[in-house]
């Protein structure tokens, strides 16, 4: 049977709701902790803002989650051995699923908690550069080695972890780079997701579609704090765990298989997320030449430059966002 749609709208706006009203409480915390963004620098906030973004992102996926789990299994449907696929009923689609691919979804869940609580420990204690990455390649090599890999037609396990942790690592920064203006990060990650959702859903991959569509929800909760006046920030620790979030999902679908046998399809990732990649690429060309540290932060980047040239911030971020689903729809195509 194709999966009902209804569930994955539930998906979208249970996380879109929790979300949204989970923030202005995440937010009281962060005051109180002192989890906040300080004027000053580059910086045209006036008054500590608090880095709640992170933190209400990951609510509003965890909260549906964990209830459409529990509620999974405290009313079962008839029983049935675990490893025949169901006939009928989305029940046992989603049992029978979850009892496939269980241990990569709690890795990836896992994994999720481990980027966030990173973030905020950078956050809070502001990293060294060596000291945040190795937590980031740890992580990554933890959600490869629970078969979240790509392989791209190469039949060798060393190959598949170098690549997998390769792409993590680069999404994750990349994302971390874009969050440098109200809505950016934050709306590149929901244009991402979404358009993983649609190429999952559109190949009966409803796993993928459901976990996609909470992270867009969520996203898309926390947004209307954070565009075009913030009042909350995502801070490292969301702009990691966006990062970390689209690079998995990217790499959770099939994209080619022997029914689905367009070569091209395995570009789709790369299309979704080609704004910050390139922006990213773009930036650290930029500082290799300049002889700076590729992780210091400075106004090259794609937005800055279209304020630069006379658009208003919220306009800058309009048209990157444009931008994104453009190339977005085309990933989609591909894939």
């Amino acid at each position: 049977m194709n999966f009902p749609p209804l569930l994955y709208v539930l998906a979208f706006g249970s996380a879109f709701l929790v979300s949204l009203l989970v923030l202005p409480l995440w937010m009281r915390v962060c005051l109180r902790i002192g989890l906040v963004d300080d004027p000053g620098d580059r910086k045209i906030h006036s008054e500590p803002i608090p880095l709640a973004g992170g933190v209400s992102v990951m609510t509003g996926m965890a909260v549906p989650a964990l209830a459409a789990a529990l509620a999974l299994y405290l009313h079962q449907p008839s029983p049935g051995h675990p490893n025949v696929p169901p006939e009928s009923q989305p029940g046992e689609l989603l049992l029978y699923g979850l009892n496939r691919r269980g241990i990569e979804l709690v890795a990836i869940f896992v994994g999720a908690l481990g980027m966030l609580l990173l973030g905020v420990w950078d956050d809070l204690r502001e990293l060294r550069p060596q000291v945040k990455f190795a937590g980031q390649l740890g992580i990554a090599l933890l959600v490869a080695a629970a078969g979240v890999r790509i392989t791209l037609f190469v039949h060798s396990l060393a190959f598949s972890y170098l690549i997998s942790v390769l792409w993590t690592l680069t999404v994750i920064n990349a994302f971390n780079f874009m969050d440098n203006m109200n809505g950016l990060c934050a709306g590149l990650g929901a244009i991402g997701s979404f358009c993983i959702a649609l190429v999952a859903a559109l190949a009966g991959q409803y796993l993928v579609a459901l976990i996609a569509f909470l992270a867009c929800g969520a996203l898309l909760g926390f947004l209307p704090h954070n565009f075009p006046r913030a009042r909350a920030f995502l801070g490292d620790a969301g702009s990691h765990l966006v990062g970390y979030l689209l690079a998995v999902l990217a790499i959770l679908p099939h994209f080619y298989t022997h029914k689905h046998p367009r070569v091209l399809a395995v570009l789709s990732p790369l299309v979704i997320l080609a704004i910050p990649l390139v922006d990213l690429v773009r930036v650290v060309w930029i500082r290799f030449r300049l002889g700076r540290p590729f992780y210091l932060g400075d106004n090259n980047h794609l937005s800055h430059r279209l304020v630069a040239a006379g658009m208003s911030r919220p306009g800058a971020v309009a048209w990157i966002w444009l931008a994104a689903a453009i190339a977005g729809a085309l990933g989609v195509w591909l894939g």
